[in-house]
């Protein structure tokens, strides 16, 4: 059987590679792939290698993208992932692969140093990756996110759950939760975790996750799942363990608040928040082997992970330049509601402590002026950030400005989708009760993709 698995896996790199030289599958841009040395702490001597393309954006996204079992970064840049290499050069985001030198060519998930977060195996170096690109390219830490494919899947999940406080989301293709490939013999492959035959409760699935970062509270990454339903080499009950833990973790119910069919043989099913970035995202593919993704499936998964934004990029700098020293000031705009046609406003003008956020008619003035920085913030008057009262978590949690003070409750995420997410509390924010007249007010609440939690900058 393994001499099976070995010749199969050889035989897709072979297939991909050959498609990459037969289609032409390279960058037409003077931007390319490159390997980076000397980028820290890297115990199990993993290659790094990234992306960022002729135009990157003021204050990117970045995307760790992951490869299969038996695969390569070329592999993966010219091949299956390729639609996330063209998608960077349209919106700017940084894209770092790493690889494996090991001779199996698959990503330890399964020993128990790579099962806690720096426990010194492949995710540390990971990390160390993550960490240099952050520094040089002005990374926005609010959408540093990570997907990958079959041992990369597995990758995503682990990486999700060990660093949660860094990853905003993830998306994989036919992987297993986190933890299921564990092994207590050194082997990095584990045939009842592959054989679907390792089934447990949601919370024994969560508990196992939170245990790679023990103690941790905060928020959790988004997660996307994909599956095919016939796929032999990962079994199919794997996706269900996947829904499984990432509900448990985020204490959502494994019933579905949304089901669809976006294709004839997908049924995609949403918990918690349902809109494009719904906080838990599942597609089964009928039919279908382990074989994923397919054409057309990345586009979802760009979507869903947020690199879809709209910020103007801007040339790179030279590779000779040095790292800004501190975090840049991004755009500052007003943000007007969708619903309501008005903006943003601190009530009043006040730049007390405390003061409360409202809707009111636009008019260009300071207290609807709010810059984005790269540490997440919003500012106003330039010294004080939109922040959720007393770092609440509930729905009508009140929104305010405070003195900036790098805290989670005054972190938020602009969405491609017009929506802005408290990043601490993981919630919308929203105006109570679908208000539209002046002095409407402003608060969180749990994301559903209404036009009163839609905003526009002007």
């Amino acid at each position: 059987m393994k001499r099976m698995r070995e010749a199969v896996l050889t035989a897709l790199v072979l297939c991909l590679a050959s498609a990459g030289a037969l289609f032409g599958l390279q960058s037409a841009s003077a931007a390319s792939l490159t390997q980076v040395t000397n980028f820290g702490n890297n115990p199990t001597n993993l290659n790094m290698y990234i992306y960022v393309p002729d135009r990157v954006a003021a204050q990117p996204a970045l995307l760790v993208l992951v490869h299969y079992c038996g695969g390569s970064a070329g592999a993966i840049f010219n091949g299956n992932g390729r639609d996330y290499v063209t998608a960077a050069d349209r919106y700017g985001y940084v894209i770092v692969i790493p690889e494996v030198t090991r001779t199996e060519k698959c990503f330890d998930v399964s020993t128990s140093a790579a099962l806690r977060r720096d426990g010194g195996s492949d995710s540390t170096g990971v990390m160390s990756m993550v960490s240099w690109a952050r520094q040089r390219h002005n990374v926005d830490p609010s959408r540093i996110v990570v997907s990958g494919f079959s041992s990369g899947a597995m990758m995503t999940n682990v990486l999700a759950a060990q660093y949660p406080d860094v990853f905003a989301a993830g998306s994989a293709f036919s992987g297993v939760p986190a933890g299921c490939f564990a092994t207590t013999n050194g082997s990095l492959w584990n045939s009842q975790c592959s054989g679907g035959q390792l089934i447990k409760t949601a919370q024994q699935w969560g508990d196992q996750a939170r245990a790679m970062y023990s103690g941790y509270s905060g928020r959790r990454p988004r997660m996307q799942f994909w599956h095919g339903t016939t796929d032999t080499t990962l079994h199919y009950n794997n996706f269900g363990e996947e829904l499984k833990q990432w509900t448990n973790l985020h204490g959502l119910s494994q019933t579905p608040a949304y089901t669809d069919q976006p294709q004839s043989n997908w049924t995609r099913t949403r918990y918690g928040t349902t809109s494009t970035q719904a906080t838990i995202e599942g597609i089964s593919i009928s039919g279908v082997g382990h074989q994923l993704p397919m054409s057309g499936q990345l586009a979802y998964a760009i979507s869903f992970l947020g690199l879809d934004g709209t910020t103007s990029p801007s040339p790179s700098p030279s590779p000779s330049a040095s790292p800004s020293p501190s975090p840049s000031t991004g755009t500052t705009s007003a943000l007007r509601g969708v619903a309501s046609n008005r903006c943003l406003d601190v009530s009043g003008a006040s730049q007390a402590n405390g003061a409360t956020i409202q809707l009111w008619d636009c008019n260009s003035q300071a207290n609807q002026r709010w810059t984005t920085t790269s540490a997440g913030e919003l500012r106003v008057y330039g010294g004080k950030c939109l922040d959720v009262s007393g770092a609440g978590t509930a729905d009508g949690t009140a929104v305010l400005i405070w003195d900036c003070n790098g805290q989670n409750n005054q972190k938020w995420r602009l969405n491609s989708d017009g929506s802005i997410t408290a990043v601490g509390a993981n919630k919308c924010l929203d105006v109570s009760n679908y208000g539209t007249a002046n002095g409407s007010r402003i608060h969180i609440w749990s994301c559903h993709g209404g036009t009163n939690q839609k905003w526009t900058r002007v």
